[in-house]
């Protein structure tokens, strides 16, 4: 009967050459090889190897079986490997989902930055609303998942990103563009691009603005903010809208100024409450905190709000 020690010194002969040589390899004695190919031809009944000279040459035999173990070590080298790629997160598969706020800039170009670092692994990445991605997440078809709060699933962990603040977005040149902060009387009278109903933004949105009595000229409801975005910046309208969206239309001329009061716009991260992450999952989720947070400060920087909002991971078990 073989054993795993007598294919690795046949291998071993095989890939150096010579039985000194493979000794070396396996760093055990010289007769330690014979033996060890003695025993593996007794129990094959076959000729592996023929002398020749000083130096013995492989069996036609041989060179069959060593295509064999070749493929076999290959495959156990490729599991070893695996493993430790798995070990260190380099490798892997992750399906994250997202709401068009996330998943039209921000959350790409975390996932470019995160995939350079890591090119074993492959990620899938959907959009869709937040019921939609609630429920990818709940069966399993997701691993991850970023959706607008509040969010409450039996199956669903759920953790927060609470108080990134909305912004106020302007077309280009438009005189409040000399403004650092817009309060909800500067849109008095101004055609503002709101989200269509039933949005969680658009009803924080609209009680500020009811709360100062303020009356705007609501005259388009558009059904995704990077619509709203496109119009504020072709030079229709103003509007109140989440910041993610709000940067990736800087480049188009779209003007972004902080908003007081403060409206929050909330981010749920869902995970499966039965199924713990994986350590690729861990990874992007600790580096997308990361991202956020530093998108945080930048708001922060940029002459935002007095005291600025706080990013907080609150998870609800």
């Amino acid at each position: 009967m073989i054993n795993p020690r007598q294919i690795e010194a046949f291998r071993a002969v095989m890939v150096t050459g010579g039985i000194t040589a493979a000794a070396e390899l396996l760093n055990i004695s010289q007769p330690a090889v014979s033996r060890l190919i003695s025993d593996l031809q007794y129990a094959l009944k076959l000729t592996l190897f023929e002398r020749r000279g000083p130096r013995i040459a492989p069996t036609s035999e041989a060179i069959s079986l060593y295509q064999v173990v070749d493929r076999a070590f290959v495959g156990l080298e490729l599991i070893e490997q695996t493993a430790r790629d798995l070990t260190a997160r380099r490798s892997g598969a992750l399906r994250v989902a997202a709401m068009p706020a996330l998943g039209v800039g921000f959350l790409p170009r975390y996932v470019a930055r995160f995939l350079s670092e890591r090119p074993r692994v492959d990620i899938a990445l959907r959009g869709s609303t937040s019921p939609t991605i609630l429920d990818w997440v709940a069966t399993g078809q997701c691993e991850l998942g970023f959706a607008h709060t509040p969010i409450d699933h039996a199956a669903v962990l759920t953790e927060k990103i609470h108080g990134i603040p909305a912004v106020a977005i302007l077309p280009p040149g438009h005189p409040l563009a000399a403004k650092d902060v817009l309060v909800p009387k500067d849109f008095e009278g101004e055609s503002f691009i709101s989200t269509t109903p039933p949005a969680l933004l658009r009803s924080r949105i609209d009680t500020v603005f009811a709360d100062h009595d303020v009356s705007r000229v609501m005259r388009v409801e558009a059904q995704l903010t990077m619509n709203a975005c496109a119009m504020v910046a072709a030079g229709y309208g103003v509007s109140v809208v989440d910041p993610f969206t709000a940067q990736d239309y800087v480049p188009h001329g779209l003007i972004v100024r902080a908003f007081e009061p403060r409206i929050g716009f909330d981010i749920a991260i869902l995970r499966s409450a039965q199924v713990p992450l994986s350590m690729i999952a861990e990874d992007f989720l600790n580096g997308f905190m990361e991202e956020a947070t530093r998108f945080r400060d930048s708001l922060i920087g940029s002459g935002g709000t007095e005291n600025g909002p706080q990013l907080v991971r609150n998870t609800e078990l």
